[in-house]
């Protein structure tokens, strides 16, 4: 039996198509989809289509059709605003030979919904910070000396660094929070933001201390694997440009907190940030992230562990895929695609 595995909305992910394409090793076709005819992740993968947009009424169908066609075994997203819409269908994806690699509504809105994560952390007592989804909430705790500037406001449905800014004012809170409403409007979280639009935007207070990413993964049954940490060098685009992996157990015991408490599905891309030696959680997202390669590279082989748990090895077997290294620092570059028209 091949292993055919499907990303959707692949983008620009070129190395997650490449990793899985050298661990399948011929065992298996990687099919990407994308709405744009030039996204590059297409040129990579060994079968590649064009499909609908998220949001349109035949995107579900056309994946169903493509599932069928090539008896696909794993879907996996990534893309953020498409999670809850897969999570919604994955009954109708799904079939006995094909296993849509998303956790459940409740636990995809947690991530996606930046208040509910805030919540979430809350209540299984982790530190984050604090937030508020009423601005006037925000300015009554400025006023008394229970928040500082700076801060930062950010879309309540946001997608890595897309209306993000960081007032230092009340004067400049009130007038960015006012044009992020506005803006809001016209960007490609519009859609996402329709289900509360009058409490789509967070505000946050702004940690000084050194970001992190995780990677916290659990099996496919939602059972806690492990967490694989990075500290972030530097970003670009709302994305890890530059990165060092880092082994402390800190990080493994809130990752740990965090996978078996919320039972999510394969990875989640982790913010962190390291605080006068205290661990601030910032966003949970349910899916392989930008800062996944880093991982990768220092001997956390996901690919080769999702690969394992479909043709259902032994966890002895499964484990040698991991060989996770401290301080092994790599950075990004782009390289020229020739891309369809």
């Amino acid at each position: 039996m091949k292993h055919n595995i499907l990303f959707t909305c692949a983008g620009r992910r070129n190395y997650l198509i490449n990793y899985f394409k050298k661990e399948l090793n011929g065992d298996g076709l990687v099919i990407a989809t994308d709405n744009q005819l030039n996204a590059p992740a297409l040129i990579d993968a060994d079968v590649a289509f064009t499909v609908p947009d998220i949001y349109d009424d035949n995107y579900i169908p056309r994946l169903k059709e493509i599932i069928n066609e090539f008896n696909v075994c794993l879907v996996i997203s990534l893309n953020d605003l498409e999670l809850p819409i897969l999570s919604k269908y994955k009954h109708q994806l799904e079939s006995k030979k094909t296993k849509v690699l998303i956790s459940d509504e409740t636990v995809i809105s947690i991530g996606f919904d930046k208040w509910k994560t805030y919540q979430f952390l809350k209540k299984i007592g982790l530190n984050t910070p604090k937030t508020f989804i009423s601005i006037d909430e925000a300015i009554k705790c400025l006023e008394n000396g229970s928040l500082k500037f700076p801060l930062v406001i950010k879309p309540r449905w946001g997608s890595g660094s897309i209306g993000v800014e960081f007032p230092e004012s009340i004067e400049e809170l009130r007038l960015a929070y006012n044009l992020q409403k506005i803006k809001l409007k016209r960007t490609i979280l519009n859609t996402a933001s329709k289900e509360d639009i009058e409490n789509s935007i967070i505000i946050q207070e702004k940690l000084d201390g050194k970001e992190f990413g995780l990677d916290i993964v659990n099996n496919f049954k939602g059972d806690y694997f492990g967490t694989f940490a990075r500290e972030k060098i530097s970003m670009r685009s709302g994305e890890t440009d530059k990165a060092q992996s880092i082994v402390l157990d800190i990080f493994d015991k809130v990752g740990k907190e965090i996978g078996s408490s919320l039972k999510h599905i394969g990875i989640m891309d982790v913010d962190v940030f390291l605080v006068k030696k205290q661990l601030y959680v910032l966003e949970l997202n349910p899916r392989f992230g930008g800062g996944y390669p880093f991982s990768h590279e220092a001997g956390a082989n996901i690919a080769a562990v999702y690969i394992g748990w479909l043709k259902r090895q032994s966890n002895i077997d499964i484990l040698k895929h991991i060989n996770y290294q401290e301080h092994i620092t790599f950075s990004k570059c782009d390289r020229l695609l020739k891309v369809s028209n």
